[in-house]
């Protein structure tokens, strides 16, 4: 079946004079390089650390829709006190304080928890990170609310939503490290939709909250692409979770739902290298000026069948069966 063209789309006359000149971001990501490195400071980061400031305003005033929007967006940009690190600290053994802490979490708003060691890629270049470990939260979205972005993008629902769950994400990573300060450890909050240290979905796959889908964001088994994230780094002792492949990248490759949906084409069909790791990449250049003349987007994480409730289950057992066929083919060569 050969790929439909993707909708027609145009940036806008300042969607074009913001952007920087000859200026790419799929350079500053590390498109095609095969060596690896620490990503960039990027979009999302203060303006003054990458060239795409001015069109980067232009998306974040975009996000305010309407007061619903607004409203949304202000408290997941509006950050509670961290209270300081309790001289005295709590001992307990590493599975003893992963599990106080899931739970805390899963009961203050998170939907999923996992945690995983600090790595070198984690970090974005010209920042440090001083915390040996990261827990990684995931935050889900209201399905229907979210699928707005499609169904009635003129209404402000879709974009409202994800501001909603980006507030959520504020809320619980930093309830969890003040839980943890309590403790006596450190603890340091990550939460969207700014940008800042930590890249938060390396660290959410290492954590086993999911794989990374075609369309650049995380797919959890449960949840499918239908998830924001937050972190915590801490010195807190945890066990650590490992990574969660139940198929979801093989499905992918054979899936064009969402490189058919994009409307400026910018989910490629095929694995690409960036910085030293082949794997899927959403073409900043194409993405972007979409992205600041509509609100935000969030379209190919809508249309994904793995967001969709109660398709998750039927998919997991579909790539278990694939997985096992081609285990039976295997063998029998």
């Amino acid at each position: 079946m050969a790929r439909r063209e993707p909708r027609s789309y145009t940036p806008s006359d300042q969607v074009t004079a913001s952007w920087p000149g000859t200026a790419s971001g799929n350079t500053i990501n590390g498109l095609g390089e095969r060596e690896p490195r620490r990503a960039s400071p990027f979009f999302w980061h203060p303006a003054d650390q990458h060239p795409f400031g001015a069109l980067q305003a232009i998306a974040s005033a975009g996000c305010r829709v309407n007061d619903a929007a607004t409203a949304a967006f202000a408290a997941a940009n509006t950050y509670p006190d961290l209270e300081p690190v309790n001289s005295e600290r709590a001992d307990r053994t590493p599975e003893a304080w992963a599990t106080l802490a899931r739970a805390f979490a899963l009961d203050n708003e998170a939907d999923l928890f996992g945690a995983t060691a600090m790595k070198d890629h984690y970090i974005v270049d010209g920042y440090s990170v001083d915390e040996p470990n990261v827990i990684v939260l995931g935050i889900a979205h209201d399905y229907e609310e979210l699928r707005q972005v499609t169904d009635s993008p003129e209404s402000g629902r879709g974009i409202t939503e994800v501001g909603r769950q980006y507030a959520r994400g504020t809320r619980t990573s930093y309830a969890l490290a003040n839980w943890i300060r309590r403790q006596g450890y450190m603890a340091k909050p990550f939460p969207g939709p700014r940008a800042a240290s930590l890249l938060l979905i390396p660290a959410a796959i290492d954590a086993g909250l999911g794989e990374l889908g075609k369309h650049g964001s995380l797919i959890n088994r449960s949840y499918g692409s239908n998830l924001r994230l937050a972190g915590v780094t801490t010195d807190m002792p945890l066990s650590l979770d490992g990574p969660d492949e139940f198929g979801s990248d093989g499905f992918c490759a054979h899936c064009r739902v969402c490189t058919d949906a994009c409307p400026p084409g910018a989910i490629s069909e095929e694995k690409q290298w960036v910085r030293g790791v082949e794997r899927w990449y959403v073409d900043f250049d194409k993405c972007i000026p979409y992205f600041a003349d509509h609100a935000g987007c969030a379209i190919c994480i809508a249309v994904c069948p793995w967001a969709r409730p109660g398709v998750a289950d039927n998919l997991l057992v579909k790539m278990a069966r694939r997985r096992e066929a081609q285990a039976a083919q295997g063998d029998a060569s």
